[in-house]
């Protein structure tokens, strides 16, 4: 079988998207307008039926001053990656990107390596031994996945590897926390949260925490919190104005695209967080709280809204996104990795993010400035 490459509509790339159970965020066409400092194309792989078989979104950042190209596929594309011959889908990519003046190529395969319980990855924390989760045995270990990374190197492509602790780093994270929800009943989802989680939830409740949906108008409100939390924990907020074009361009292709929900006590807003859908698949996306009245627990009571929300929307997995690789007790990402365990979902490695150097000079030059960034 050989595919044919080429740009297609954002009408083609949807109806895709909407004929998958799950594909990522990052995926689907409204995403290109969340990052205007990229230049999104959509291509697809056509067989020799002429039928539209894979989709991918690309995003395309200039050189200063040279009309080359970083091309970037974040969480995709979105392929068959279990094919036994991965050069039939990757080659006429890198060609067709090469040609619109790419010089090097970054990619997430979206496929899950390893797999570790809720009960192993607390195990691991309280293990002083364990220094990072990828050295504990995990639960479930995903063959085909390690046939994918061989392909790929054989093939010329490398691993980015993470600059920065924690796996947190440039790039989209290769270690998550995700809660299954295919074939459970919210009951039973509820009586998988750990005995703090269902606790603080009641307390939530009791104490009169509302959690509402809200809107364009209520981002502001949120991102007063968020950058409370960014100082608190360490990280560069993104500004307001980045949410409303965020909000403006997923809504505008899918009303359930993004939701944003907000807990009230007496009147304060003290937890704020989005949420990202496609298909089966639901994203705790970003999350805000302030340091005050942390006692009547709205992060919990926000967190099991949205999950009882994911689960009348027909989600297959709640995904909390990125979570921690370090399980040092100085690592002030851990209390997040615990809060998360809490819920009894399962930590997912996925493969990681690759780069194929069209340009080695440039791709080499690119690689300087960001290490030295």
């Amino acid at each position: 079988m050989s595919y044919r490459l080429e740009a297609i509509t954002r009408r083609q790339h949807l109806a895709f998207v909407a004929s998958q159970p799950s594909v990522s965020h990052m995926q689907v066409p409204s995403w290109g307008d969340v990052k205007p400092d990229w230049r999104p194309e959509s291509v697809g792989w056509f067989d020799e039926g002429d039928r539209l078989v894979g989709v991918g979104l690309v995003l395309l950042r200039p050189l200063p001053k040279l009309k080359r190209y970083l091309a970037y596929l974040p969480e995709g594309p979105v392929i068959d990656w279990a094919a036994p011959d991965l050069g039939q889908w990757l080659e006429p990519m890198l060609a067709h990107l090469k040609e619109l003046g790419a010089f090097s190529v970054k990619m997430g395969p979206p496929v899950v390596a390893r797999r570790w319980s809720a009960e192993a990855v607390k195990a691991a924390i309280a293990d002083p031994r364990a220094r990072q989760l990828r050295d504990v045995e995990a639960t479930v270990d995903e063959p085909r996945a390690f046939d994918v990374a061989d392909r790929l190197r054989r093939m010329g492509w490398q691993r980015t590897e993470p600059r920065d602790e924690g796996g947190f780093a440039a790039g989209q994270p290769r270690y998550v926390f995700q809660v299954p929800f295919a074939g459970r009943s919210l009951e039973d989802i509820q009586q998988g949260l750990n005995q703090q989680w269902r606790r603080n939830i009641k307390k939530a409740e009791k104490a009169g925490v509302k959690v509402v949906r809200g809107g364009y108008e209520d981002l502001p409100a949120f991102h007063e919190i968020y950058v409370e939390t960014a100082e608190r924990d360490r990280f560069i907020p993104r500004p307001l104005s980045y949410f409303q074009g965020m909000w403006t361009a997923l809504r505008a292709e899918d009303p359930d695209r993004m939701r944003l929900y907000l807990a009230h006590h007496e009147g304060e807003v003290l937890a704020a967080a989005t949420m990202l859908t496609v298909g089966e698949h639901v994203w705790y996306s970003y999350g805000a709280s302030t340091s005050r009245k942390r006692e009547v627990q709205p992060n919990n009571a926000i967190q099991w809204r949205m999950m009882s929300d994911a689960y009348e929307l027909g989600a297959g997995v709640y995904d909390f996104r990125g979570i921690t690789d370090a399980l040092e007790e100085d690592n002030h990402l851990l209390g997040l990795l615990r809060f998360k365990v809490g819920t009894g979902g399962q930590a997912v490695e996925y493969l990681g993010e690759w780069d194929y150097p069209l340009n080695k000079v440039l791709h080499k030059a690119l690689a300087l400035y960001m290490s030295r960034r």
